[in-house]
């Protein structure tokens, strides 16, 4: 490990490793540091990936997809199901195998001339005139001092990066989402299909998942908004839901953790770093998705990290743009998306069911699913109208 770098980046998850590669094909020094031991372990997440603009990054590789998803079923807590489907030559989306995604988007970046070092964690940021200029941490049990002209702070949900910057803080209840899955097989399943099931016995201000990852293979999981803990864990009522809806199934893994589901904030930098991924907290507060909105964040905070070194200028005010940049973008959908969460969170289970049954009747089905998840994810959707409406 050098002393100084143009650019150091914290967390070899998707946004790092995005933000890693982008900064290294402009030719600049660039360390992404992990703290970790291997790099997608361990998995704690849903593992589904929209397809919408990845061709935009990177060429799809068949190595990372457990399954193509074509088709979608909302259902309602009486049972009324909603059914999309894509009639087109490209998927609407992926169930992927993270281990194998986060470890090949790392390769990406080492191959662009990105230094990638394992087993490295960040202890605090250096500040020269309220200036991040580097970081300390530790790297295989020893200590370490590197400076850079740029941090990027891409170290997922728990981010600390950002708290020693003091652009976030932490959550409230009414924006964390408790979570547990498992991946078990010996289920019946629709290999191209994800469920979503909605009902406040099953997942009090959340949903249930059900996503295939292969023949007879899934990943079943749910969400409890903190402010509707009722003391049950969240793996109490997973196991109640899958002894019923899967009783002949076998777990093969389980994750539990948490999903931020908060407003934008917009306070993505300060002089000398910038935060980009679930470190940002740009995680959809609706569907709970972190993936694509990782890659964009990710590749826009390289690029902006590139374009400061180039024109030597680290400061706030010039490195404000990404957060313009990513509020025009993904801002613009997690605020619109926060509404419905909070229509959602709050709904009873008869509000749901009109919901549901009215989209049924306005033949919503009729619209592809791609099109239904690029609306969700970039335009948000007026539920609490609609709701109004329907009532």
């Amino acid at each position: 490990m050098r002393s100084e770098y143009d650019v150091i980046v914290i967390g070899a998850g998707p946004a790092g490793s995005m933000a890693a590669r982008a900064v290294a094909e402009q030719g600049l020094e660039v360390m992404m540091i992990e703290k970790r031991q291997e790099i997608g372990e361990p998995v704690r997440c849903a593992e589904a990936l929209q397809n919408d603009g990845l061709e935009n990054f990177f060429d799809i590789d068949q190595k990372w997809i457990c399954t193509e998803i074509g088709r979608g079923r909302i259902h309602s807590p009486d049972g009324c199901v909603l059914n999309f489907s894509d009639a087109g030559d490209k998927p609407s989306g992926y169930i992927l195998d993270r281990k194998i995604f986060d470890r090949s988007l790392a390769k990406m970046a080492a191959d662009a001339g990105a230094e990638v070092q394992v087993k490295t964690r960040a202890s605090s940021l250096i500040k020269d005139n309220g200036m991040v200029t580097g970081i300390r941490g530790f790297c295989g049990g020893e200590e370490f001092e590197a400076r850079s002209k740029v941090v990027i702070g891409a170290d997922g949900v728990e981010s600390l990066v950002g708290r020693w910057a003091g652009l976030i803080g932490p959550l409230r209840l009414k924006d964390m989402e408790s979570c547990a899955e498992f991946t078990m097989t010996n289920v019946d399943i629709e290999s191209d299909c994800c469920d979503f099931y909605f009902g406040n016995s099953t997942s009090p201000g959340g949903y249930v998942w059900v996503f295939p990852k292969g023949d007879k293979e899934a990943n079943i999981g749910l969400g409890i908004l903190g402010t509707r803990y009722d003391g049950t864990p969240p793996i109490q009522y997973l196991k109640k839901y899958v002894e019923k809806a899967f009783p002949d199934g076998k777990v093969l893994q389980t994750i539990v953790g948490g999903v931020p589901v908060c407003d934008f904030h917009g306070h993505l930098s300060t002089g000398g770093l910038l935060l980009a991924g679930d470190g940002g907290r740009l995680t959809d507060p609706f569907l709970g998705a972190g993936i694509m909105n990782a890659i964009r964040s990710g590749h826009m905070a390289g690029v902006t990290a590139a374009d400061a070194i180039k024109t030597k200028d680290f400061s706030g005010p010039a490195l404000k743009k990404y957060d313009n940049e990513v509020g025009e973008s993904i801002g613009k959908a997690i605020h619109k998306n926060y509404k419905v969460k909070e229509f959602v969170v709050g709904a009873s289970d008869l509000q749901m069911d009109l919901v549901i049954h009215g989209l049924k009747r306005m033949n919503v089905e009729d619209i592809p699913i791609s099109s239904i998840f690029r609306r969700i994810t970039t335009t948000g959707l007026s539920v609490s109208s609609m709701v109004r409406s329907l009532v």
